[in-house]
């Protein structure tokens, strides 16, 4: 009765072990995959990135525009900078501009183009030491010249507010998410493109908001957890042959 429990015993820790060594392999492959998803993603974007800049496509193959096909994509157009209220996003830091640090807020402001829609363009990045709003309703003023300005810069979309993403503060026009319809909705800004431009030039003469151009910065850390897996898996098979082993030696010897 006493072996008949104890050969349970090692066949349910066996069973155990094979299940926790499938769970970690499984997460090896799934972190290899990630890694190939990624370096497939930085290339298409270090190509977009890299790419001469193309015109602005026409607005009626606007709703045909999608994140994965079309973001980071650089062109260039003129616009005119409208005499409206603009909007600021909080910033505390950017991993795709090596010429941002420190906290501040990107300038979005509203372009016309000559067809009449509207393009919000981030015009660039004001650092916080600006820290009077009317300081930075002024170096923003500097821009608007009721003159066509040919701009080029990146398209982007919107980025929609997440569940613990702080309230916009409508008194300052500060917003905590690149959410530039919110923006719109909230400004009055009509007739808007369902894409943002990140600028890239022309720069101010001041030099704020500072534009500039994006750089390819992501993590890559899944080929460092793939190997965390598979060695967890390694290591748990292991100790299912060692204890194998160690329960074969200690069966009694046939008579």
């Amino acid at each position: 009765m006493t072996d008949r429990v104890g050969q349970r015993g090692t066949v349910g820790f066996a069973v155990f072990t094979l299940v926790i060594v499938a769970l970690f392999v499984g997460g090896g492959v799934w972190q290899l995959q990630r890694w190939i998803e990624e370096r497939a993603l930085i290339a298409v974007l270090s190509e977009r990135l890299a790419a001469a800049p193309v015109a602005l496509s026409n607005p009626s193959q606007w709703p045909a525009l999608t994140a994965e096909k079309d973001e980071f994509r650089r062109v260039s157009f003129a616009a005119t900078y409208e005499a409206r209220l603009d909007a600021m996003v909080y910033s505390s830091g950017t991993a795709m501009r090596n010429d941002i640090s420190g906290t501040g807020s990107w300038a979005f402001i509203p372009a016309q183009l000559p067809t009449g829609e509207t393009v919000a363009v981030n015009a660039g990045f004001v650092p916080n030491t600006m820290v009077d709003r009317g300081q930075q309703d002024r170096a923003v003023a500097q821009l608007i010249t009721n003159k066509p300005v040919l701009m080029t810069g990146y398209v982007r979309f919107p980025v929609a507010t997440g569940l613990f993403t702080l309230n916009v503060e409508h008194d300052k026009r500060l917003w905590f998410t690149r959410d530039h319809l919110a923006m719109a909705q909230a400004l009055g800004w009509d007739r808007i493109a369902p894409f943002y431009i990140d600028l890239e030039a022309p720069i101010p003469p001041s030099g704020i908001p500072k534009p500039g151009p994006i750089q390819v910065h992501l993590p890559d850390e899944h080929m460092r957890y793939a190997i965390i897996w598979f060695s967890l898996a390694g290591l748990a098979g292991s100790l299912l042959i060692a204890f194998s082993v160690r329960q074969r030696r200690s069966l009694p010897a046939p008579s």
